[in-house]
């Protein structure tokens, strides 16, 4: 046997049969004897093989078997969002046919580490990290798609490499995986406004990559980049033209905690409601509330986004939109396998349904 890693040249020879044998029991491809699958392992055991070389199968392919993602976010963040870990469920089942796996990548802008999980770093190159523009992979998913990303995206487009969009715009001819987030987030302050508020604050999502918070004056005329946080505030103000606005630094229930205090501490000015652009922001809010010794929804409604489960959230169910986070996912990865295989492959919009909870009632008398 030759010195290193053992080939598949030595267990055909050490299990007494061809290379392409021995190779098929591994791949599966074709079927063989039990006696002879028994010698091959048999044989791989002894040597300590388990398995081809990926790399070399990737060259012989001449594909790697990776789909790359990028988050708008940090990834601390990224992962204690529970609609995103869902997502990549789906996406991780879309893909499923092709055999790949996913890689999470940043973009060239970079993002400093997040000790705490807020995504509040600042932005800075990290050289030494695989990004969107040198990474080997056969196609990215783009989760939301900034300003930020549009000189890396071109760098993949001109690789040639297939790219598919979930809730953001990356241009013409690239498909993208849609969700009605301004009609969604008009629904409930429809609902708002039929029950007599017309107090209302609405808690966003980040506006930036710099995820600061705080108020937004009502002359500011700053266009948030982030596609579903702009998409959620124009719905909103469909129904509530002069609707007064807080960021948020990301979805999070401490981000919604810190948040509520702010907007429900003034009692001269409190508002009768809040439209949070995500249910972890909303139960935030609605746990300021209670620190306040306010009660929810006869004091301060609240409605949310996405139709999570919040753990130890009882006796609350908040009134907020369901949106099918797996679906969205796995509908990624299905346009991704087919645009891999050579295959026509058209954008998909999903659409939210509401949900009346007991988070939301009339204003106070």
């Amino acid at each position: 046997m030759a010195a290193g890693r053992p080939t598949i040249a030595d267990v055909a020879r050490v299990a007494q049969v061809s290379p392409s044998t021995a190779s098929v029991v591994f791949s599966g491809k074709a079927s063989v004897t039990d006696a002879t699958r028994a010698r091959v392992l048999e044989a791989a055991a002894s040597l300590g093989y388990t398995g081809p070389d990926p790399r070399a199968a990737s060259l012989r392919r001449g594909s790697s078997g990776i789909v790359g993602v990028v988050f708008e976010e940090h990834l601390g963040a990224a992962f204690r969002d529970p609609i995103k870990a869902v997502m990549m469920d789906g996406l991780a089942e879309g893909v499923s046919p092709l055999g790949a796996g996913l890689l999470l990548l940043r973009d060239d802008a970079g993002i400093s580490p997040d000790v705490d999980g807020s995504g509040a770093g600042a932005a800075h190159p990290a050289q030494s990290a695989p990004s969107l523009r040198s990474a080997p992979v056969d196609a990215v998913v783009l989760v939301g798609c900034s300003g930020r990303l549009a000189d890396s995206l071109e760098a993949v487009r001109g690789r040639g490499i297939p790219v598919v969009v979930i809730e953001g715009d990356a241009g013409p001819g690239i498909p993208r995986v849609e969700l009605d987030n301004r009609e969604a987030q008009r629904h409930a302050a429809r609902h708002l406004r039929s029950l007599g508020h017309e107090n209302v604050v609405l808690l966003t999502l980040p506006f930036d990559a710099r995820r600061w918070r705080g108020w937004v004056a009502p002359d500011d005329s700053r266009v948030p980049v982030v596609d579903v946080t702009r998409e959620r505030l124009a719905g909103a103000r469909d129904v509530f033209p002069a609707v007064r606005v807080y960021a948020a630094g990301g979805s999070l229930i401490d981000e919604g905690l810190a948040a509520g205090r702010s907007i429900l501490s003034d009692a001269h000015n409190r508002p009768t409601a809040v439209i949070a652009q995500s249910d972890l922001l909303a139960a935030g809010v609605v746990r300021a509330a209670e620190e306040l010794g306010l009660s929810v929804p006869a004091d301060v409604s609240v409605t949310g986004f996405d139709g999570i489960t919040v753990d130890g959230f009882a006796p609350y169910e908040l009134t907020t939109l369901v949106q099918p986070a797996a679906e969205k996912g796995r509908a990624a990865g299905t346009i991704v396998t087919r645009m891999i295989e050579g295959l026509d492959a058209a954008s998909i919009s999903f659409t939210c349904t509401f949900r009346q909870g007991n988070t939301t009632g009339p204003p106070p008398g």
